[in-house]
């Protein structure tokens, strides 16, 4: 049985919050010591498939609550190895995962996602920028600072900056499964096809990139089967096609 705390809305309904209080805990998450064995075997597996991958620091949850428009969690400084073997978990019994976005929109309405390139962990699946939250977004006491991780991610990943446009005021949230997510609307002033050919250019001179392309989606009902679920849902509110939300 689960020792940790997951309390959550109906999954994969997106819901308006004011804030995410996250705080680091110390000590090592238990999903980390009850699969030590397991999680080396998968590792040594991803490693001689994918040579380039990198263990570096993560933080995993073990308490995940929305009460009162205030997302409370509690994280626990763990490992990509140990991140990669709970993403194989079908239906995972203890710990989470939590993810902050920057979802950017351009000047004519569409939505800018990115697909991950083939040397990540996560080759082919197509994103809003976001990446795992680790070390350097712990503040100091403790504080993880969710919202910083959207600038960081949509910068590095993308060479877009939240500074250039107009954050919506709402902050939001959804999740499923133990994953879990909050995505702010960033519009701004540049056409899809300027930011693409934006986006683009960060690719061709960023030494390591992390994407090999870009996209501009215009509606809610993105067929590719390497779109992440977060992101359908994401497209689902935004583009009102409610479908797609159980896809």
């Amino acid at each position: 049985m689960s020792s940790d705390r997951i309390i959550w809305p109906s999954e994969r309904t997106v819901v308006p919050i004011d804030r995410v209080d996250m705080r680091l805990q110390a000590g090592q998450h238990p999903f980390q010591i009850a699969e030590a064995d397991a999680i080396a075997r998968n590792w040594a597996l991803e490693t001689t498939a994918n040579p380039a991958l990198f263990n570096g620091d993560v933080l995993l949850q073990d308490e995940v609550r929305l009460e009162n428009g205030v997302v409370h969690a509690r994280a626990r400084l763990s490992d990509f190895a140990t991140l990669l073997w709970w993403l194989k978990q079908r239906q995972p019994v203890s710990g989470g995962i939590f993810v902050a976005s920057a979802v950017p929109m351009s000047s004519d309405g569409a939505l800018i996602v990115i697909r991950m390139a083939r040397h990540t962990a996560n080759a082919g699946k197509v994103y809003f920028a976001a990446g795992s939250l680790d070390r350097s977004d712990v503040m100091p006491g403790g504080q993880v600072d969710t919202l910083g991780s959207m600038a960081r991610e949509l910068l590095e990943e993308t060479g877009l900056s939240v500074a250039e446009a107009v954050a919506d005021p709402q902050l939001y949230a959804t999740g499923f499964n133990r994953r879990h997510y909050a995505f702010r609307l960033f519009r701004f002033p540049m056409t899809a096809q300027e930011m693409c050919r934006r986006v683009e250019t960060h690719m061709q001179t960023d030494p390591n990139p992390e994407i090999d392309a870009v996209y501009a989606i215009r509606d809610a009902d993105p067929q590719a089967s390497n779109y992440d679920g977060l992101t359908r849902i994401v497209l689902s509110f935004v583009f009102g096609n409610p479908r797609d939300i159980a896809g």
